[in-house]
């Protein structure tokens, strides 16, 4: 790897859909910067670095290899954030990739081993809990407004991908479906308030073989369905706290909650969001009620740190933060620390669904071997432009 330099060079690999949010939202963070861009799909790298001022467009291969970046964002299909990541550690990079980490366990720990051995950092989306949402949640459970936490329950129904995404077909392959796609979100939301989990359970089913495409030049296009579509999970987390979970591309409409959390005084939830919204994001309120309280009262989302002062002005109060992990892998690396979306996070999120898929098969719960630090909150104030302003919540 080149010696560090004042701003943190980031190569991203993958520019399909995704890499729009990362190119725009990057830019309202300070230090890092994606100086090249490149896919299987060159056209769109182009058109996507012209886009977004992105310096120089290369081949994945290229960008891997060039020694004055410092590290890979790895936007790839799930089936290949594997071999994009183990090429870019053994080129000295730093990796930090979309959900999931792996379709594979074991290297996924191959992964986590080789950076360890070469000093390298690692870290993984989703990193909506770095949103003021979910900061609030956390320090709402930390300040024990609820008492002693004993269960916790997330709802994710949707309808499926292929009214919305021009090219839906990853989202029903090996790697896909609403449990890996869905459930990291949620998974990743829950360690982050409640710990490390222990083992689980779950139920799967395939509603279709098929689905059609309803949007795009392919519409009206069958594409093949090789993953289950809607998964049910029993959670036990080290602590003892029992959970479940739902996600679903098979339910056309619902009034559950996206998550609530129980305790022995009360209970902290994420509404039911707005029409398009969803609890995969950064923003929006929190419900509290305790025994004491006879009706629901809502802590709204905290003001946003000053290093997204740029994206707010865009965005407004509906803004969108991805990148906030990046940023955060590019401190951690200044700073000799893990970062808090971490690898050892997205791999104990990939082992749980793993796990819920097995258990599924197997008919009986299933233990679950790693585990993780329970991500730390972030700071209220700091000089590395990731401070969230929790004062609204007080």
């Amino acid at each position: 790897m080149s010696e560090p330099s004042k701003t943190f060079r980031v190569g991203l690999i993958g520019t399909g859909r995704i890499s729009d949010i990362y190119l725009r939202n990057i830019k309202g963070f300070q230090g890092v910067e994606i100086t090249a861009c490149g896919s299987l799909h060159m056209d769109e790298s182009r058109a996507k670095a012209a886009e977004h001022g992105v310096q120089r467009v290369a081949p994945p291969d290229e960008i891997i290899a060039d020694p004055d970046i410092d590290a890979v964002l790895n936007l790839t299909i799930p089936a290949a954030h594997a071999d994009v990541s183990l090429a870019a550690i053994k080129s000295g990079k730093h990796v930090y990739s979309e959900k999931p980490f792996v379709t594979d366990l074991t290297e996924g720990r191959y992964i986590l081993e080789l950076a360890a051995s070469r000093g390298l950092k690692v870290g993984n989306a989703p990193d909506t809990f770095f949103g003021g949402r979910w900061q609030t949640l956390r320090k709402l459970l930390d300040a024990g407004v609820i008492g002693e936490t004993h269960g916790v329950s997330a709802f994710v129904p949707t309808s499926g991908v292929e009214r919305h995404h021009p090219n839906p077909d990853f989202y029903y392959a090996a790697g896909g479906g609403p449990l890996l796609d869905l459930g990291p979100y949620y998974l990743a939301a829950m360690v982050f308030c409640l710990g490390p989990v222990a083992r689980v359970a779950g139920l799967g089913r395939r509603r279709a073989q098929s689905r059609l495409i309803g949007n795009g030049p392919r519409t009206g296009e069958t594409i093949p369905v090789h993953v289950d579509t809607h998964s049910l999970s029993l959670i036990e987390f080290e602590n003892g706290i029992a959970g479940q979970m739902m996600v679903s591309f098979d339910v056309w409409e619902s009034e559950t909650p996206r998550l609530e959390i129980y305790g022995s005084e009360g209970t902290l939830c994420i509404p039911d969001p707005d029409p398009g919204d969803g609890a995969n994001v950064f923003h929006g309120p929190v419900w509290v009620r305790t025994k004491e309280t006879a009706r629901w009262t809502m802590r709204p989302r905290p003001q946003a740190p000053a290093a997204w002062d740029i994206a707010e002005n865009t965005h407004g109060l509906n803004f969108d933060a991805r990148g906030i992990g990046l940023a955060d892998l590019a401190v951690a690396v200044r700073e000799g620390r893990e970062p808090r979306a971490s690898g050892a996070l997205g791999l104990h999120l990939c082992e749980v669904m793993d796990g819920v898929e097995r258990s599924g098969e197997l008919g009986e719960f299933v233990s679950i071997k790693s585990t993780c630090d329970r991500p730390p909150m972030l700071a209220e104030t700091s000089e590395t432009g990731l401070n969230v302003d929790l004062r609204a919540v007080e």
